[in-house]
């Protein structure tokens, strides 16, 4: 019987990752340069927060295990008001505010890989919280849903060739303005994800 391709997994926080690294029973085997978790055909990286770690921890999952695609979830702020607490979506599109073009000056925009059957959300990128609401209300002209890895993800699996897919989860709207409240909401949330990757998203990959 052929043996299910690898499917690797980019995740921020171990708060986002718990649920799937008991779910799935993975085992931790290496904690540098990144933690790596490992069952079967499921691989599993924490990168930490931020662009630079998200994208040297894909690139590294590629380079070293060559994966079939590399799966980025987690979770990420509405920009407006029309997207709501644990709601689950597909990314087909991510804006770059902070890293304008050289020449034309506008965003950078990269395209992830798309499975259909999926609520899509554009994401915007960028390297620190944006949770000012005024902020978001600019942001939200142009994408749903805010966070700080599904760019730089991206673009390393490109540069690697290898697939990407990215969800996301709602864990803060503009009525919530503090990290608590987001960590509070991340754990609410968090495991009603992992079912849904799990149960939903996982089998069209694999199929």
């Amino acid at each position: 019987m052929e043996k299910d391709p690898l499917i690797a997994i980019v995740m921020a926080t171990m708060i986002e990752a718990k649920p799937f690294v008991r779910g799935m029973s993975l085992t931790e085997f290496e904690q540098k340069p990144f933690r790596l978790f490992i069952k079967d055909n499921i691989l599993l990286a924490i990168s930490d927060i931020g662009k630079a770690n998200a994208a040297m921890t894909a690139a590294y999952c590629c380079e070293k295990f060559n994966p079939a695609c590399i799966c980025n979830l987690g979770a990420a702020g509405a920009a407006g008001s029309t997207h709501h607490l644990g709601e689950f979506f597909h990314i087909n599109k991510i804006i770059e505010y902070d890293r304008p073009e050289l020449i034309t000056k506008k965003p950078s925009i990269h395209k992830p890989h798309v499975l259909a059957g999926f609520q899509t959300a554009t994401l915007s990128t960028s390297d620190r919280a944006i949770l000012d609401p005024e902020e978001r209300e600019e942001i939200s002209r142009n994408a749903d849903l805010i966070d700080m890895e599904g760019a730089s993800v991206v673009q390393a699996c490109k540069i690697f060739e290898t697939k990407c897919y990215v969800f996301k989860f709602v864990s803060d709207t503009p009525e919530h303005t503090e990290d608590g409240d987001v960590i509070k909401n991340i754990r609410l949330y968090r495991t009603s994800f992992y079912e849904f990757f799990q149960g939903a998203v996982l089998p069209v990959i694999l199929s």
